[in-house]
């Protein structure tokens, strides 16, 4: 957590040190990012980064969470409009997730990068930190449909189904084009890749 100082800033200027630590991160990981760059683009001291926060992974983490609280609130304003139907559901709440994605770039390299097991030095903190989140988010996605009709119980339902998303999702971000900035068409695209592909999941997870 920041000390009490960062929080009697101005909110411009909060702001401003959290927007510089979205783009440090996501350009350059964790341990590539640079302290230097981050005091110079936000206009503060060194010594008054480290008076904020007590180091950079301190910050790194509070910058992180800062993301997924935006990723996680908006997918939450999003649920009640979800389908009650399981396939449906999930490709509602994957439009919806990449859709946030493709309109947050920066913040979408973040949480990419902070996933990646490249970076050894911060990798496993996060996936401490955020591993049963992540699978919370999912049994919380599906926790009032029925898997009677499924071949195997909930749990490897909900596993097979994330492990997939995150792999597909992975996969179409890092081939879109993301400068077009044509979002409607970059969202057919993907909800009709994502539709074929879960047709062909349901032929191996129903009864």
């Amino acid at each position: 957590m920041p000390t009490k100082l960062f929080f009697e800033l101005d909110r411009n200027k909060q702001m401003k040190i959290i927007s510089v630590g979205i783009s440090e991160f996501a350009t350059y990981g964790f341990s590539n990012s640079s302290t230097n760059r981050i005091v110079k683009q936000s206009e503060i001291s060194k010594g008054s980064l480290f008076k904020y926060f007590q180091n950079k992974e301190e910050f790194f983490f509070f910058i992180l969470d800062a993301v997924a609280t935006d990723l996680s609130e908006n997918l939450d304003r999003a649920t009640s409009n979800f389908s009650q139907e399981l396939f449906q559901r999930v490709i509602d709440y994957a439009t919806a997730e990449f859709f946030w994605y493709i309109h947050n770039p920066e913040k979408s390299r973040l949480i990419m990068i902070a996933f990646s097991p490249n970076d050894t030095e911060i990798y496993p903190k996060v996936l401490a930190r955020y591993g049963q989140k992540e699978q919370e988010i999912y049994y919380k996605l599906l926790e009032d449909i029925t898997v009677d009709n499924f071949r195997w119980d909930r749990k490897m339902t909900i596993d097979i189904l994330k492990w997939f998303l995150k792999g597909f999702n992975e996969d179409f971000i890092g081939n879109v084009k993301m400068e077009q900035h044509d979002f409607e068409r970059i969202k057919n695209d993907y909800v009709k890749s994502l539709v074929a592909h879960m047709d062909m999941l349901k032929s191996g997870l129903l009864k």
